[in-house]
């Protein structure tokens, strides 16, 4: 008797063959925070994968941007949930068209040869805006969520620090090389995080940021509400998460994360390829 298998268990089946294992990563492996690191080399670049214990269905994972070991709490819970987290070195490189062209050498082999689901969760830290938002308004079918935390969404801001901001004159000297740009082509740049919304708002990806409102470095006002407004303009959705003050040391731009669940809870939520059910 032949029986009619519906596309959706077949889905569920291909997920659940198709999970991952430590013994599937090449490179040098070592413990990060008590999970299994793997060290390699994609596209002439420094990149690891820390591999969960199990594999959740569908390979889901965390692309970290930039400062991969930064407020790492969230990213335990979600390798407790099955997720990888991976990481490729771009550092310096300030989310520049080179940067981006190592980003989509790392995706094809992420998601290609090792299997990993085709929309990670990317995650950024401070500089890592410029590799994330840039990267996603290029690739919006391949981005599941973006989870940033006092993302720089705007160079005039940091590092040109042209606002109420500290600024960076060394880093900003350095964007002006990566890009190839003349100060004044800096300042005419139109695809800063806060201008490449709208890919993403039509894409309906959802963003998380948590923000400092003593921020000196990368003052909010200047950036994530910036943004935050623009994308509620074109329909996309956003939480944020404020924290009253960051420490003194870091200008207001460093804080203890007040809720690393609520972050792994959103990019769990909108990541994995095959949802839970729930009760």
């Amino acid at each position: 008797m032949n029986r009619i298998i519906s596309p959706l268990l077949l889905s569920a089946l291909w997920l659940c063959a198709a999970t991952l294992s430590a013994a599937d990563w090449p490179g040098e492996s070592s413990d990060w925070k008590g999970y299994e690191r793997f060290d390699f080399v994609v596209d002439g670049r420094p990149s690891f994968v820390v591999v969960p214990k199990e594999s959740a269905p569908g390979n889901p994972w965390v692309w970290r941007a930039r400062f991969p070991s930064f407020h790492a709490d969230s990213d335990l819970l979600l390798l407790e949930r099955g997720f990888h987290i991976a990481h490729i070195d771009t550092n310096g490189m300030l989310g520049s068209p080179r940067a981006l062209k190592h980003w989509d050498a790392f995706y094809e082999l992420m998601t290609g040869k090792y299997d990993l689901a085709k929309k990670p969760a990317l995650e950024a830290v401070s500089r890592g805006g410029l590799f994330a938002y840039r990267w996603a308004a290029r690739h919006p079918e391949r981005v599941s969520c973006i989870y940033a935390d006092t993302p720089v969404c705007d160079i005039k801001s940091w590092p040109l620090g042209q606002g109420g901001g500290v600024g960076s004159d060394g880093t900003w000297q350095t964007l002006l090389t990566e890009y190839g740009f003349t100060h004044e082509e800096a300042l005419a740049f139109e695809e800063n995080p806060i201008e490449v919304l709208r890919p993403l708002a039509e894409a309906g990806i959802p963003l998380l940021h948590i923000v400092s409102l003593s921020d000196r470095v990368v003052p909010p006002d200047e950036n994530t509400f910036v943004l935050a407004k623009r994308y509620r303009e074109l329909g996309g959705s956003i939480e944020i998460i404020e924290v009253a003050e960051g420490t003194e040391k870091s200008k207001g731009h460093h804080f203890t994360h007040p809720n690393p669940k609520q972050a792994a809870d959103f990019i769990d939520s909108h990541a994995r390829p095959l949802k839970r059910k729930t009760k």
